[in-house]
């Protein structure tokens, strides 16, 4: 009897087996063999990182707190062509793959960013005007609300959320239903599969609340990658393809594809942990290309960091605007159990950070709050 891929199988706790706590670890590290479809990139000409490494970095007690937790996998500081501090886990090396989850979702600020500065993209404009039919959530909503997580839906960023049966019309939407159009889990054996695009434009608009305060969902990532494809007339994967080429990365950079062939921004994405520094210096850059290329606009990067945007996780010194979390001085993205890209333009620096929370969920009280401080204290210090 053919059986289900067994890592792409539900559990009891509805997480699919490769999410497990016991597993987590070591699927980060494989996630692009594991997922059912994906794309792979390589950079034509590669951005030459040298060691010149500042010894007090790795003493500061954010950061020493850092690599002594049990949930530590690799921190890797650049600032331009330097290396300022690199420390890896016992069980992994500067060669190895990591998914980088929701970090992915950065590459939306480069290339919508970067339509426009071209004026093709106007983030005052309804989400409709780019997207024939983007379904009854985002029919009213303006790209900026998209970019700024401000669209008031249905869909709930809850990994306990149900996989099974689907929901009905209106009713709450959890991440596990998400994950089935990532590509990320099986289908239930009575559904047929169905990719991100459909599923963003299947959500139904919630009530507006309070306009200052993220609303994270993973969904409007998926919808803006749509307009980017519509807005500029390419596929979504050549502008991966330009941002990889544009950051000079050295080894593949793999993402996940959906049943359409759509790369998966909203978490789909797997890198070394210097190639991610790299990336980060192309968003401290405004998007300036080491192949002379221009994929992000350095106006829209200052505007992330404006204080402009939604208040995240209740902090008031957090913005979520463009697609980045910004104090104000650095600008950044987080990702799931434990991952997080930190740049500080004026540095020119960037700080790539792996980890793997085995709890139940990936998370734990206070957590991204020591990482957030670590790094940020890191960063100041450099000239």
């Amino acid at each position: 009897m053919i059986q289900p891929n067994p890592d792409l199988a539900v559990g009891a706790r509805r997480l699919a087996s490769w999410n497990t706590p016991a597993r987590r670890r070591e699927s980060f590290r494989s996630l692009h063999m594991i997922h059912r479809r994906g794309l792979s990139f390589r950079a034509p000409l590669v951005l030459p990182l040298r060691h010149d490494e500042d010894p007090v970095l790795a003493s500061l007690p954010g950061i020493s707190a850092l690599m002594s937790d049990p949930a530590f996998c690799t921190l890797v500081i650049v600032q331009d062509g330097r290396i300022v501090l690199e420390r890896h886990a016992a069980d992994f090396a500067a060669d190895r793959l990591h998914s980088i989850q929701s970090v992915t979702k950065s590459f939306v600020h480069l290339a919508l960013g970067r339509l426009i500065a071209e004026g093709k993209i106007d983030p005052l404009h309804p989400i409709a005007d780019y997207v024939p039919a983007p379904g009854d959530a985002y029919a009213r909503a303006s790209v900026q609300q998209a970019l700024d997580m401000n669209v008031p839906s249905n869909f709930e960023e809850d990994y306990a959320a149900p996989y099974s049966p689907p929901p009905a019309n209106g009713a709450p939407v959890g991440y596990a239903r998400q994950e089935i159009a990532m590509g990320w889990r099986l289908p239930p054996a009575d559904e047929a599969e169905f990719g991100v695009r459909s599923f963003a434009a299947g959500l139904v608009a919630g009530p507006a609340g309070n306009d200052n305060v993220t609303r994270y969902a993973s969904p409007n990532t998926d919808m803006l990658g749509w307009i980017i494809e519509q807005a500029s007339g390419r596929p979504l994967s050549s502008h991966v393809e330009g941002i990889v080429a544009a950051a000079g990365l050295e080894s593949s950079f793999h993402i996940s594809a959906d049943c359409d062939g759509v790369p998966v921004l909203s978490g789909g994405g797997v890198m070394t942990a210097r190639d991610l520094a790299r990336y980060g210096l192309l968003i401290a850059r405004g998007g300036a290309g080491v192949d002379g290329s221009e994929v992000g606009s350095a106006p829209f990067l200052a505007d992330a960091m404006s204080g402009a945007g939604t208040s995240y996780g209740g902090s008031p010194q957090l913005r979520y605007r463009n697609h980045l979390m910004s104090n104000g001085t650095w600008a950044g993205h987080p990702g799931f159990a434990g991952q997080f890209l930190m740049v500080d333009p004026a540095k020119r620096a960037a700080a790539a950070f792996f980890s793997v929370l085995e709890t139940e969920f990936g998370d734990r009280d206070g957590y991204f709050a020591a990482i957030i401080s670590a790094l940020s204290a890191a960063l100041q210090r450099l000239d």
